[in-house]
C-alpha cells in the first residue's frame, strides 16, 4: 500500500504541476526555452565531442588500438610513412600483434554496366582487416591470399552503403567486374554496415589490397601510409612508445643519409590510442570542440540561474498558499515533493525540446565542419550516450534549481506569511539570493559576450589577411585522368588544347593548371643548391616546388615583380623555373636573380630563374611564405590535373560551360570537382569559423537569457514594492526617483556581474590562447564590448519596470495598504 500510495501521490504531484504550468503559458514559456536553449546547446557540442574524441570504432577491442605519428620539430604531428618504414616497424617491434598500413586514394571506378564516378577508398595490407577484426557482411575480406602483385591482387571489398546505393544491395556481387584505372577489379566481399574505415569522417567506400598500388610508386613515395598497430595482451601504451621510440632511430637515420639538415636528429615519433579513429580530424576540431563545450556550459549556467529566478519568483508569489495548504495538514515534504516536481518536469520540458534542438544543431554543425578542404561525413546525431548526457543534465538541472525556492516553502512559517498580507518587500535572504542570480547571469554573459567577440575578430583578421593573391572571380575544377587510358605525352597535347577551349569559353578571361592550387599545400619540398649562395654547415636548404602551366601568376592575380611568365615555347628548351620573393631575399638579398641556376640534390640538370612573383600563400595562412620555386608543367611533363579559370563573371556561371568542354574533348577524363577560389580559401579556416558562428550565437543567446533574468527579477521587485513605492510617492518622491531608483538597483547588480565577468572573460581568453594559437589575447576590446553590450541590456531590460514604478497610484496604494 506504501508503494502504490507513494506512486499515486506522486502523479498527483505531476498533474498539478502540470496544470499549473499551463495556467502560467508565460513563465512557463520562458523557463522552458530558457532551458532548451541550454541543454539543445550542449547536447549539440557534446554530440559533436562524442563522435569525435569518445564514439569507439566497429571493430574488435578497439581500446587495444593505437595509431604512430610522425613529429618534426615545430610541426604538428601526423600519420605518414613511407613502406621502408612499415616494414622495418612491422618485422621488429615485439609490442603489436598486429601492425597495419592503409592510405586513402580516391578511384575513378567504371564498368560493367556503372556509370563513371569518383569513389574514396584506399589501398591497405593484407593484415588490415584480420588485425582490425572486421567481419565480412558478404563474401570475403581482403586476406593473406592477396598478398602477392599481379592478379591475386586485383580483387577489391565495397562497403556496405556502396554495396545498397550502386549494386541496389545485389547479392550476386561477389564476383562481378568493376575497372579502375583500366585494371579489372574483383569484388570479393562486402565490409559491415558500420564500418567504413579507421576515420569515421572521412568514409571510404572501397579497399584494395596494397599490392594493387603501382610498384615503383610504392618503392620510391614518402609520407603516404597511415599506420595503426594492435597492443599485444600485456603490453601497455607506453612500453610502445618506448620500443617505438629506438626504432624510430632507424627511420632517423635512414632520412639524414639524403638531408644533411640537423633538425633531422629532433624527430620523434608519438604512439596514440586510435579506438576512437585516427587522430586527423580530432586535432583540427578538437580544441574548439572543448573550448565550445566550455562555452556552453557558460549558457546552460545561465539559462539554470534565470529558471531559479523564475521560481524563486514564483515561489514567493505562492507563499500564502502554501502556508495556507500546511495550516490545513499539509506535510512540508509533501510541499518540498510538489515545488521539486514542477522544477523538475519544466527541466523534463526544456530537455525534450533541447534533444530536437541538437538534433537540427549537429546537422548544422556538420555541415560547417564539411565546407572546408577535408571532406567531412561525421555522424554526429544524438546517440544513447549523448541522451543519457541530456537526460542528467535535464535531472540535475530541475533538482539543483528547484531546491531553493521548494526550501523556502519547507521552512516557512504560515502564521508568520498569514500575517504579511499587507507586509511590504521580502526577507533579506531572499532579496540576496535573488540579485545573487542575476549578478551570476551578467558575469557569465560578459564571459560569453568577450568570447565571442574574441573568435570574431580572430575570424575577421583572418579573412582579411594578404594572402598574396586575388581570390575572387576563380572558378576551380580537379579531373581525374586516372581511368582516362592517355598517356603523359598524349595527355599533355590533350591539356593544351583544353586549356586553348576554356579560354574560349564567353566570361573566361583566362586558363591555366597546376599542380597544386593556392591554399592546398606544395608538390614537395627538396634540399638544393643556388648559384652564387654559400650555404652554412647544416643549412636548411629546403626548397618548396610545384608545378604550373603559363598564365598561372595572372590567373591567380599573383604579381609578376621581374624576368618572365612561362611560355609553352619553353617546350624543348632548358629547364626554367621562378621563384618567390621570400627565396629571393633569403639567397640574393638586394641582388638579381635572374640567370641564376638551382640545382636540387640528386638532379644534374639545374633551372634556370626566369621570373620573380610576390610571396603567395601555399598551405596555413598563418604560417609565413615558404621559399617557392615553381616549375612549368609542359616542360617537365609533369601530370598536373587542376585547372583554374578567372572569369569576369561569376565563376559558378561557367562553371556548366566547363564541364561540356571537357566531355567534349576528354571523354573518358571525369570531372573530379569544381569550386571556386573563394570556397577554398574558406575552407582553410572551417575552425575559426565554427567557432566565430557558434560563439556568437551563444553570447547573444546569454545576453538576451541574463537581460530576461534582469527584467523578471526587476518586475517581481516593483511588484512587491508598489506599497513602498506609493508610499515615497505620497511623501514627495518624483517620478524622476522612481525611475532612479529602480535603474540604481538594475545598474548595481549589473556592475557586480560585470567585475565578476571581466575577470573571468581575463582568465578565460588566456586559457583559450593556450589550445587555439593566433587568438588576439592582449586586446581589452572583447572585454570591454561585451562590458559594453550587457550595459546596454541592462539599461533596456530595466526600463519597462522603472516605467510601471512610476505609474503608480499613490492613493492605490496606500488604500490597499
Amino acid at each position: 500500500m506504501w508503494g502504490w500510495n507513494s506512486l499515486e501521490t506522486l502523479w498527483q504531484d505531476a498533474r498539478y504541476a502540470l496544470r499549473g504550468m499551463r495556467r502560467s503559458p508565460g513563465f512557463t514559456a520562458v523557463a522552458v526555452l530558457s532551458l532548451a536553449l541550454g541543454i539543445g546547446a550542449n547536447t549539440a557540442i557534446f554530440s559533436l565531442i562524442n563522435a569525435l574524441m569518445l564514439r569507439m570504432l566497429p571493430v574488435h577491442d578497439p581500446g587495444r588500438l593505437v595509431e604512430l605519428l610522425f613529429k618534426a620539430p615545430g610541426q604538428d604531428h601526423f600519420n605518414a610513412f613511407d613502406w621502408q618504414n612499415y616494414e622495418h616497424y612491422r618485422e621488429n617491434n615485439h609490442v603489436f600483434s598486429g601492425l597495419i598500413a592503409s592510405s586513402d586514394t580516391p578511384f575513378a571506378i567504371h564498368g560493367d554496366g556503372l556509370e563513371p564516378e569518383i569513389v574514396r577508398g584506399g589501398f591497405v595490407t593484407p593484415n588490415y582487416f584480420s588485425v582490425l577484426g572486421v567481419v565480412p557482411a558478404l563474401g570475403r575480406l581482403i586476406g593473406p591470399e592477396d598478398s602477392s602483385a599481379g592478379s591475386a591482387a586485383n580483387v577489391a571489398v565495397v562497403s556496405w552503403s556502396y554495396w545498397k546505393s550502386r549494386f541496389n544491395s545485389d547479392r550476386a556481387i561477389i564476383g562481378r567486374q568493376i575497372i579502375d584505372a583500366n585494371h579489372p577489379l574483383t569484388i570479393v566481399g562486402v565490409a559491415p554496415s558500420d564500418f567504413v574505415g579507421l576515420e569515421p569522417a572521412n568514409r571510404q567506400d572501397i579497399w584494395l589490397p596494397l599490392t594493387a598500388q603501382d610498384p615503383s610508386y610504392a618503392a620510391t613515395a614518402h609520407y603516404w601510409l597511415k599506420l595503426a598497430a594492435r597492443l599485444k595482451p600485456g603490453v601497455s601504451i607506453d612500453q610502445a612508445r618506448a620500443e617505438m621510440a629506438v626504432l624510430f632511430q632507424w627511420t632517423v637515420e635512414e632520412e639524414f643519409k639524403t638531408n644533411d639538415d640537423r633538425t633531422v636528429r629532433a624527430w620523434k615519433m608519438e604512439v596514440q590510442p586510435a579506438g576512437a579513429g585516427l587522430a586527423q580530424l580530432r586535432d583540427q576540431f578538437g580544441k574548439p570542440a572543448l573550448v565550445l563545450m566550455a562555452v556552453v556550459a557558460l549558457l546552460l549556467l545561465i539559462a539554470c540561474a534565470n529558471m531559479a529566478s523564475l521560481l524563486l519568483a514564483r515561489g514567493a508569489a505562492r507563499q500564502r498558499e502554501m502556508a495556507v495548504r500546511v495550516s490545513l495538514g499539509a506535510s512540508r515534504f509533501r510541499l518540498l515533493r510538489q515545488g521539486l516536481t514542477e522544477s523538475v518536469l519544466l527541466a523534463a520540458s526544456g530537455g525534450l525540446l533541447g534533444i530536437l534542438l541538437a538534433y537540427w544543431g549537429t546537422g548544422a554543425l556538420v555541415r560547417i565542419m564539411g565546407s572546408g578542404r577535408q571532406r567531412v561525413e561525421l555522424q554526429a546525431r544524438p546517440d544513447l550516450v549523448v541522451l543519457l548526457f541530456t537526460a542528467g543534465i535535464a535531472l540535475l538541472t530541475g533538482v539543483l534549481f528547484g531546491l531553493a525556492p521548494a526550501w523556502q516553502t519547507f521552512r516557512s512559517t504560515p502564521v508568520s506569511f498569514l500575517r504579511e498580507s499587507t507586509r511590504a518587500g521580502e526577507t533579506r535572504v531572499r532579496r540576496l539570493f535573488g540579485k545573487s542570480l542575476v549578478v551570476a547571469q551578467v558575469a557569465f554573459s560578459v564571459a560569453l559576450v568577450s568570447a565571442a567577440s574574441l573568435f570574431v575578430r580572430h575570424l575577421s583578421h583572418l579573412e582579411h589577411l594578404d594572402l598574396g593573391f586575388q581570390r575572387d572571380h576563380v572558378l576551380l575544377v580537379d579531373l581525374n585522368a586516372a581511368s582516362s587510358g592517355y598517356d603523359r605525352e598524349r595527355l599533355s597535347r590533350a591539356y593544351q588544347e583544353l586549356l586553348g577551349r576554356l579560354e574560349a569559353i564567353p566570361g573566361v578571361r583566362s586558363a591555366t593548371m597546376c599542380g597544386f592550387y593556392p591554399m592546398a599545400g606544395v608538390g614537395g619540398m627538396r634540399p638544393a643548391t643556388v648559384e652564387g649562395y654559400q650555404a652554412k654547415p647544416g643549412e636548411r636548404r629546403f626548397l618548396s616546388e610545384s608545378w604550373v602551366a603559363p598564365k598561372y601568376f595572372a590567373t591567380f592575380g599573383i604579381p609578376l615583380v621581374m624576368g618572365r611568365d612561362f611560355s609553352m615555347q619553353d617546350q624543348g628548351r632548358p629547364r626554367v623555373a621562378i621563384v618567390n620573393q621570400t627565396l629571393v631575399r633569403y639567397f640574393f638579398g638586394d641582388g638579381n636573380p635572374i640567370g641564376r641556376h638551382i640545382t636540387f640534390d640528386g638532379d644534374s640538370q639545374p633551372f634556370e630563374i626566369v621570373g620573380v612573383v610576390g610571396d603567395a600563400k601555399s598551405g596555413d595562412m598563418r604560417e609565413p611564405a615558404l621559399r617557392f620555386v615553381y616549375f612549368n608543367s609542359f616542360q617537365l611533363g609533369s601530370d598536373s590535373s587542376q585547372f583554374a579559370l578567372r572569369t569576369s563573371v561569376e565563376p559558378e556561371a561557367v562553371a556548366g560551360d566547363v564541364r561540356r568542354v571537357v566531355r567534349g574533348l576528354l571523354k573518358t577524363v571525369a570531372v573530379e570537382n569544381v569550386k571556386t577560389l573563394a570556397d577554398q580559401v574558406d575552407g582553410a579556416i572551417v575552425p575559426e569559423r565554427l567557432g566565430a558562428i557558434l560563439s556568437g550565437l551563444f553570447g547573444a543567446l546569454g545576453a538576451v537569457l541574463a537581460a530576461l533574468g534582469l527584467y523578471g527579477l526587476l518586475a517581481y521587485t516593483v511588484a512587491r514594492r508598489i506599497n513602498e513605492i506609493g508610499v515615497r510617492m505620497a511623501l514627495g518622491a518624483t517620478r524622476t526617483d522612481i525611475t532612479r531608483m529602480v535603474l540604481r538597483e538594475a545598474l548595481g547588480m549589473s556592475c557586480v556581474g560585470l567585475v565578476i565577468g571581466a575577470l573571468i572573460a581575463y582568465w578565460g581568453k588566456r586559457f583559450v590562447a593556450s589550445l587555439i594559437p593566433g587568438l588576439p589575447v592582449q586586446s581589452v576590446v572583447p572585454i570591454v564590448f561585451g562590458a559594453a553590450v550587457m550595459v546596454a541590456l541592462a539599461l533596456l531590460a530595466a526600463y519597462t519596470p522603472a516605467r510601471r514604478a512610476t505609474r503608480v497610484d499613490p492613493m492605490e496604494a496606500l488604500r490597499y495598504e
